[in-house]
């Protein structure tokens, strides 16, 4: 049984986090620039089998797509194009960074690490990663 990966794709960074073996749990994995993230997939992929991307879709509070919504459209595509054995789907990812740092606040991060934008993206695919896990048990 292959990871799931989850994906906060962000304008210059990307957030990654994966599941357990098992698929319970989400734990970071890592922050890429987006201009590295293909090489660092292709690389993971050949040690961990990896049976699902899970991307985080930006939308307004209204349900609208955000801002960034073309460029995480545009990624999924080439996510498809450059791994087209493993499946994409898209999850709501309204106030995940918020929730992120809620959560890190909650850990006892202190206040410069909180200030690390990579720290709140590697959160933000765990937070994303966890919520597709949970909502997908049986």
């Amino acid at each position: 049984m292959g990871r799931i990966m989850g994906i906060d794709y962000g304008q210059k960074r990307v957030g990654l986090a994966v599941s357990d073996p098992l698929n319970i749990f989400a734990t970071p994995l890592e922050t890429v620039t987006v201009d590295q993230v293909t090489a660092f997939l292709k690389t993971y992929i050949e040690d961990e089998p990896v049976d699902l991307f899970v991307v985080g879709y930006p939308r307004q509070p209204d349900n609208t797509p955000a801002q960034n919504a073309s460029r995480v459209t545009a990624f999924v595509t080439h996510l498809k194009r450059t791994f087209p054995r493993i499946p994409v789907t898209l999850v709501d990812e309204r106030f995940t960074s918020k929730m992120a740092f809620r959560a890190m606040i909650d850990g006892g991060l202190k206040k410069k690490a909180r200030k690390d934008k990579a720290t709140v993206d590697k959160v933000s695919a765990v937070i994303i990663l966890q919520e597709y896990l949970q909502s997908n048990k049986l």
